[in-house]
């Protein structure tokens, strides 16, 4: 049985979740609303087995970057728009 672990805003957001899900091996599709005209701006339910949901949560409220990587990137990305040719 699936059951629902996230929600996405949108059918690129939903991507984006199942991809990260399906890289720790946990098998996950997106559902939306059946409503015509929405099409991928409608917002998404992500789904997982039942046994999947607590490891699939685990791993969705954990940052994919930590603050510290974050700053660090984003030092180097300034130094080398400072740098000529950059």
């Amino acid at each position: 049985m699936e059951v629902p672990i996230a929600h996405a805003a949108n059918e690129v957001e939903a991507d984006m979740i199942i991809v990260r899900l399906r890289g720790a091996g946990i098998d996950a599709f997106s559902k939306g609303p059946d409503l015509p005209g929405f099409g991928a701006s409608g917002g998404m339910g992500i789904y997982v087995a039942d046994a999947d949901a607590a490891r699939a949560r685990d791993l969705l409220a954990e940052p994919e970057i930590s603050d510290e990587e974050l700053a660090e990137l984003s030092e180097e990305a300034g130094e080398e728009y400072l740098e000529p040719g950059g």
